[in-house]
C-alpha cells in the first residue's frame, strides 16, 4: 500500500485484515500485500459476508481495510487499540459521503483514513504518478 510509505506505516510482518473480496479492491490488494517485497510482506486474511463471527477476525488485524460498501461497518469495538484502519469502500446518503469505516474507530486506531477523500485521493494521485512515469517512458 503506497499510501502507509508516505505515513511511514510498515505492514511488513503485520496482520492485514481485508474486509470484502471484491476484484477491485479486495482480491487485487490481498495479493499485493503478501508477495515478498519491502512495502508488503504481510499476513493477509480475506473476509466476506460469508463469515461468521467476523468481529473475531477483525479485532486481531494490526491493520484493517474495509471495502464493503456498508456505512460505519467497523466500529471501535471491532478493533483492537493501536491499529491502523483504512477505509476502501464509500457509500452516498444523498449528497453526503459515508466510509466502511466509522469515525469512532480514530479513538482506538494508532491511524485511520479520514472520512473524507479517505484512499480515493491518494488513489488519484497515485494513477496521475504512474501516468507521468509512462508518458517520460514514451517520450524518452
Amino acid at each position: 500500500m503506497e499510501m502507509l510509505k508516505y505515513y511511514n506505516i510498515s505492514i511488513k510482518g503485520k496482520h492485514v485484515v481485508i474486509v470484502g473480496r471484491g476484484p477491485t479492491l479486495g482480491r487485487p490488494l490481498s495479493l499485493m500485500l503478501s508477495i515478498k517485497n519491502e512495502n508488503a510482506d504481510a499476513a493477509v486474511t480475506v473476509l466476506h459476508s460469508g463469515i461468521k463471527n467476523i468481529e473475531y477476525y477483525i479485532k486481531l488485524a494490526d491493520v484493517v481495510v474495509c471495502g464493503i460498501g456498508i456505512p460505519s461497518f467497523i466500529n471501535k469495538n471491532m478493533v483492537k487499540k493501536g491499529c491502523v484502519a483504512i477505509s476502501g469502500g464509500i457509500t452516498w446518503e444523498g449528497k453526503k459521503l459515508l466510509p466502511d469505516i466509522d469515525e469512532d474507530v480514530g479513538l482506538v486506531a494508532e491511524w485511520k483514513t479520514t472520512r473524507l477523500g479517505g484512499v480515493g485521493v491518494i488513489t488519484v494521485a497515485m494513477l496521475l504518478k504512474n501516468t507521468i512515469e509512462v508518458a517520460k517512458g514514451i517520450i524518452n
